[in-house]
């Protein structure tokens, strides 16, 4: 599967903060126009992350695990979610828009892990390259590829806290009739608010930021 750039990514990041703005000064969410990227339909799951600028501290994130609609639309909603739904902050206001930064990350097709022995999950799973998601029993976690490396967790922490994410014990990954999937991410971020976008790759621990769904 192809990148998609960062002049694409850059036009999604743009189109995530006008829709976010919309949505702040009171226009309906549904209204909010979603350009046209891409030449041809492109559909891969997103999250979109909003960070306060120039502290860098999480302020909203929301994605799609799934390419249920095509990029551009998953990515102006996943923006005003996490701008105005996510649960763990209060909703953005219009006054900190010029104080926040925009990331992006673009997803590969979610890919189950299959192992006979569950205990060598951890075997099929890189830090700095893998993301992980986690179902069971109609809970569900997701964490991005970023949160491991920033978080400094070798692969069985990283299955651990999916599994905390999704509200399950620590060792829900090790169940049979669990489903684990591993995906991997591109990520691009503002350098400053409404600035350029540039690609961010994960190379230590103290690279990418901290998200998760």
């Amino acid at each position: 599967m192809g990148e998609i750039g960062e002049v694409a990514a850059a036009k999604l990041i743009s189109a995530a903060r006008a829709a976010i703005e919309s949505a702040l000064r009171g226009a309906d969410p549904k209204e909010v126009r979603v350009p046209e990227v891409f030449e041809e339909e492109v559909r891969r799951g997103v999250f979109v992350t909003i960070y306060t600028y120039p502290e860098m501290e999480l302020r909203g994130c929301i994605g799609y695990p799934r390419p249920v609609e095509r990029l551009e639309v998953l990515t102006v909603k996943a923006a005003i979610a996490a701008a105005l739904l996510d649960p763990r902050f209060p909703p953005l206001e219009v006054d900190e828009l010029d104080r926040t930064v925009l990331e992006l990350s673009v997803l590969t097709p979610l890919e189950p892990i299959m192992v006979e022995d569950r205990r060598r999950m951890p075997g099929e799973v890189e830090v700095g390259r893998h993301g992980l998601m986690i179902e069971w029993r109609g809970a569900s976690g997701l964490l991005l590829p970023q949160v491991a490396v920033e978080q400094g967790w070798d692969a069985e922490e990283f299955l651990v806290n999916v599994c905390l994410k999704a509200g399950l014990p620590p060792t829900t990954y090790l169940r049979p009739e669990s489903r684990v999937y591993r995906f991997e991410a591109e990520l691009y971020i503002e350098e400053r608010p409404r600035g350029p976008v540039r690609r961010l790759r994960l190379i230590g621990p103290a690279a990418g930021a901290r998200c998760g769904a």
